[in-house]
């Protein structure tokens, strides 16, 4: 089964334009298929990014929440306490 593809026309400045061509040359590979895994590693960082932003944004709005009741809490606490007595 073939692959369906879609073509995209990004301008790009000069510089950038002969960048993208040394480094299609260095490494052997198309320009095309560069700019597609550059583009398909933004989209995946971005991703990354929003995830870890939800995350934060659940952790600020948890923050102050005990996640144990307070009598397990003190007791967790004074074991602890006690065993960096014996230490």
């Amino acid at each position: 089964m073939a692959k369906v593809t879609h073509n995209l026309h990004v301008p790009l400045p000069r510089a950038l334009h002969e960048q993208l061509r040394a480094e299609s040359a260095r490494s052997g590979r198309p320009a095309t298929a560069l700019a597609r895994e550059a583009i398909e590693f933004w989209i995946q960082e971005q991703r990354r990014l929003a995830v870890h932003e939800s995350i934060a944004e659940y952790a600020r709005e948890m923050a102050g929440e005990t996640d144990l009741d307070e009598s397990l809490e003190r007791a967790g606490a004074e074991h602890i306490a006690r065993q960096r007595q014996k230490r």
